[in-house]
């Protein structure tokens, strides 16, 4: 049996509502052989995650999704194969981390002002397993108590960038986070560019040292899976791909639904050791 990878997987610890025992036994339902874990602006969930996966003797990486921003856009930014324990990205970990606490804080404010009154920031920093609190954790909160109907009105009536609750995030650029998963000893990669659109921007994000592109993702045409494959390799850097899961927080999607071959994870072992 060939072996297979799902390079992309939350878990409760950022915005997922999957715990690290909850993705082992889908990984394992599906027939993975090897995930990644990349919670977003957090490594809390690496470690309880290896140890789940011990039961089925299943493969985890190291992984992290980072934000970033640059002419406006959200971009974010994967990391694999890093030292997850370096003491100088769980500093920067804990800063942005920091960040998104005052974030919550910010936008709570501005649905008070709202009339949405009756919410408050211990009850949405409960529903994240670490401090990586985000807006999905604010838009389930509001769902719990009736403000709206599903997360999708959530985001369009008060969460999303241009609605009247919304509050900036962590400011990095790409560059940056590339450099931050560069220093801890991993590989970058782009994360879904078929929804990020900054395709123009990918050569200099390459010369910052971007080592990858995910270009298998879910409900991805074949004539865009082709495109970012053939930008890869013009730019001589790995592929990768993953599901994207969060649990039941993103319906269209699940752990295994994107399964690519082992040996797209050979190559991303390679490129790491050959450019560290």
């Amino acid at each position: 049996m060939n072996k297979t990878a799902d390079l992309h997987i939350h878990t409760h610890f950022s915005d997922s509502t999957s715990s690290p025992q909850e993705v082992i036994e889908d990984a394992y339902k599906n027939d993975l052989n090897c995930i990644a874990i990349a919670d977003h602006d957090t490594v809390d969930g690496i470690q309880p995650t290896i140890e789940a996966a011990k039961k089925y003797d299943i493969e985890v990486i190291p992984a992290i999704e980072l934000s970033s921003e640059i002419n406006g856009k959200d971009v974010h930014i994967l990391g694999y194969l890093f030292d997850y324990k370096s003491p100088f990205l769980l500093k920067q970990l804990t800063q942005m981390q920091s960040t998104r606490f005052e974030r919550m804080k910010e936008m709570i404010a501005k649905l008070k002002t709202l009339g949405v009154d009756n919410i408050n920031i211990e009850e949405v920093c409960a529903l994240a397993k670490s401090d990586a609190v985000g807006r999905p954790h604010l838009a389930a909160i509001l769902l719990k108590k009736g403000w709206i109907s599903n997360f999708k009105e959530a985001f369009n009536k008060y969460l999303a960038d241009d609605a009247p609750a919304f509050a900036p995030k962590f400011k990095q650029t790409p560059q940056e986070a590339i450099q931050l998963i560069k220093e801890a000893g991993g590989v970058a990669v782009l994360a879904h560019p078929m929804l990020t659109c900054v395709d123009e921007l990918i050569p200099s994000f390459v010369a910052a040292g971007l080592g990858g592109i995910e270009v298998l993702y879910p409900n991805t045409s074949p004539n865009v899976i082709d495109f970012y494959a053939g930008l890869a390799k013009k730019h001589n850097i790995t592929i990768t791909g993953g599901s994207d899961a969060h649990g039941s927080a993103k319906k269209h999607t699940y752990v295994g639904k994107i399964k690519i071959p082992y040996d797209l994870v050979e190559k991303l072992k390679c490129y790491n050791t050959s450019t560290t």
